[in-house]
């Protein structure tokens, strides 16, 4: 049996029914990205999700769903999906945001560039640019009126 260092969350009895795929439909708004970071919390808690995982995912779960919120619908609002999904080698969470917005890949973007001061950068893209330097895979894709962006990240190990 292998030893888990004392200081790293341990999965519990729920991980397995955890290991289905789970959605949850919210109204894509600043006020979801609480429930949804909840709704996926619950899963990497019980799948012993390492603390530092955690952190970057609830980053990336922000400035995703915040992105959706402010941009996909403006002016108005509409729906948004989160699933949750979890792989096994290594133990990986994979978070698809679905929204049917205006068509739009954040990662076609250039990076900013973060050697210019703050006062000579332009605003915008800091966000993905984190989402895309903390998770091990992102992914964009439009397909039949949707954005569909996945991230994945392994819950016990971290990029940075």
């Amino acid at each position: 049996m292998c030893a888990m260092p004392e200081d790293r969350p341990q999965p519990d009895a729920r991980a397995d029914s955890l290991r289905e795929a789970a959605e949850l439909t919210v109204e894509a708004t600043v006020e979801s990205i609480a429930p949804v970071t909840d709704f996926v919390n619950d899963r990497l808690d019980a799948l012993g999700c390492s603390p530092r995982a955690r952190t970057q995912i609830d980053i990336a779960i922000d400035e995703l769903l915040g992105n959706i919120a402010l941009y996909a619908y403006n002016p108005e609002t509409g729906p948004a999906t989160v699933r949750v999904e979890v792989d096994d080698e290594p133990l990986s969470v994979v978070i698809t945001f679905i929204d049917n917005g205006v068509p739009y890949d954040p990662l076609a973007a250039d990076d900013p560039d973060i050697h210019l001061s703050i006062e000579d950068r332009p605003i915008g893209g800091l966000g993905v640019f984190l989402v895309k330097h903390t998770m091990d895979e992102v992914t964009y894709e439009y397909v039949d009126g949707k954005n569909i962006l996945r991230i994945k990240k392994a819950l016990q190990d971290s990029k940075i």
